[in-house]
C-alpha cells in the first residue's frame, strides 16, 4: 500500500472542524481499521494509541553517561514540573522493557523535546542499552511525567540540594528552570561523585555557578576526599536547617539524610527522591490465589505481589518496569480483594484492573489468566 502525503492545511468546511471529529469520521472511513493504523504508516509517532518518542540524538556526558534527546509524538504535553520523571518503553529483542528516568532538561512550552540523562549500572540491562545501544531514529514509548519531587513555584529563597552521583539529573532540570527564568535564589548544591570525570554536567555547574552568584558548589570527590558524611554539612552548608533541601541519590545517603533531618526535627524541609519502587505501604493478608483460564492455584502471603506469585505458579504474566508505572502488567480481577503496596488502596473484584507488579492478596482471589 502507497501512503498518501498528508495535507499541510485543511480547507473548507473540514478546517472548522475539531481535529477529534475529523478522526471520529476517519474511523467510520476506515473501519474494521482506525485511522492511526494509516497515521502511524506515515509517521510512528502520529497515534493516539499511546505516548510515542523518536530518539533525536544521544550525547555522551561521561563515559558511562549519556543524555537522550527525544521528540514526543501526538499527545504530549509539555508542562513538566523540574524534578519529575518519565517512563520509558525500549523493544529489545522482540519484547518491551520500562524504566523511569527523571527528566533533566527544563519544561518549554514552545518546546519539542524533552531529555532524560542516564548512566549504565552493571546490573542496569535497560540503562546499558540507552547509553550504548540506541541510535537516533529508534521509536520508544513513554509514560506522562510523575513525581512530587519537584521544585515549587515559586522557589524557597533558600534551597540545599544534596545529591549523589546520577541524582544530579532531577536537580539538573530544577537549576536549568531557574537559570532560564534569571531568578537564581539562594541555592547550595553538594554534589558526590567518585571522581571529576564521572560527575555528570560538571562543567555546565561550573558554568551556572560563574553566571549565578547565588549558586555555591561543592563537589565532593569519594575516591579522594571520602563519602560526604552528615557531620559534615556543617562545614559544607552552615545554614542547612534554614533552607530547604532536596536529596537524591544512592540509598545509603538518603537512610542518611533521612535520620539526620528526622533528629533534628526537621523532617518537613527535607524531601527525598529514590530511584528504586518503595513498597512501603501495608502489607495485605494473603490467601488462595486462582488462575481461572489456567487451572492453577497457589497459596501466597501478604508481601508478595501478584505478579511474583504468578511468576512462581510457573505462568507467563506479562510485566515490564515492575514498578507500577506502565500499566503493562496489567490484569483483571475476577473475584476478591488486592491491596497496592504502595499506599495501602484496596481494589475489589469483579471485573476490577489491577496492576500485578504491585498489589498482593487481601484474601482469596481469581484471576481471569
Amino acid at each position: 500500500m502507497v501512503a498518501e502525503r498528508v495535507p499541510e492545511k485543511v480547507t473548507g468546511a473540514a478546517s472548522k472542524l475539531p481535529w477529534s471529529n475529523i478522526r471520529k469520521i476517519g474511523a467510520g472511513l476506515t473501519t474494521p481499521l482506525h485511522p492511526d493504523d494509516y497515521l502511524s504508516l506515515i509517521n510512528p509517532l502520529w497515534t493516539a494509541r499511546e505516548l510515542r518518542g523518536r530518539i533525536e540524538k544521544v550525547v555522551p556526558e561521561t563515559d558511562d553517561a549519556a543524555t537522550i534527546v527525544i521528540r514526543p509524538g501526538w499527545g504530549w504535553h509539555y508542562d513538566h514540573v523540574p524534578g519529575q520523571y518519565v517512563g520509558i518503553g525500549i523493544q529489545v529483542e522482540g519484547k518491551f522493557h520500562w524504566r523511569s528516568y527523571s527528566v533533566s532538561s527544563p519544561p518549554k512550552r514552545t518546546g519539542r523535546t524533552i531529555a532524560i540523562t542516564v548512566r549504565a549500572m552493571p546490573e542496569g540491562f535497560l540503562s546499558e542499552h540507552l547509553v550504548s545501544g540506541l541510535e537516533p531514529g529508534t521509536i520508544l514509548r513513554l509514560a506522562a511525567p510523575n513525581g512530587d519531587f519537584v521544585l515549587p513555584d515559586p522557589p524557597p529563597a533558600k534551597l540545599f540540594f544534596l545529591v549523589g552521583g546520577s541524582g544530579i539529573t532531577p536537580v539538573m532540570s530544577m537549576l536549568r528552570t531557574l537559570d532560564r527564568r534569571d531568578t537564581m535564589p539562594d541555592v547550595v548544591l553538594a554534589y558526590s561523585s567518585p571522581t571529576e570525570d564521572r560527575m555528570i554536567f560538571r562543567d555546565e555547574l561550573r558554568q551556572l555557578s560563574e553566571k549565578h552568584e547565588g549558586l555555591r558548589l561543592h563537589l565532593q570527590h569519594t575516591d579522594e576526599d571520602g563519602i560526604l558524611e552528615m557531620s559534615d554539612l556543617d562545614r559544607v552548608c552552615p545554614d542547612w536547617k534554614e533552607r530547604e533541601t532536596y536529596a537524591c541519590g544512592p540509598a545509603p545517603m538518603l537512610d542518611a539524610c533521612d535520620e539526620h533531618w528526622e533528629s533534628a526535627g526537621l523532617e518537613d524541609h527535607l524531601h527525598l527522591e529514590r530511584f528504586s519502587l518503595d513498597l512501603g505501604g501495608d502489607g495485605a493478608e494473603g490467601g488462595t490465589l486462582t488462575f481461572t483460564n489456567s487451572h492453577k492455584e497457589i497459596e501466597v502471603d501478604g508481601a508478595k505481589t501478584v505478579l511474583e506469585a504468578g511468576e512462581e505458579a510457573g505462568l507467563g504474566l506479562p510485566y515490564g518496569c515492575r514498578m507500577g508505572i506502565c500499566h503493562t502488567c496489567t490484569l483483571t480481577l475476577a473475584e476478591g480483594t488486592v491491596r497496592d503496596l504502595r499506599n495501602g488502596d484496596e481494589y475489589n473484584g469483579p471485573n476490577v484492573s489491577i496492576q500485578t507488579c504491585v498489589t498482593a492478596l487481601a484474601g482469596d482471589c481469581k484471576l481471569d489468566i
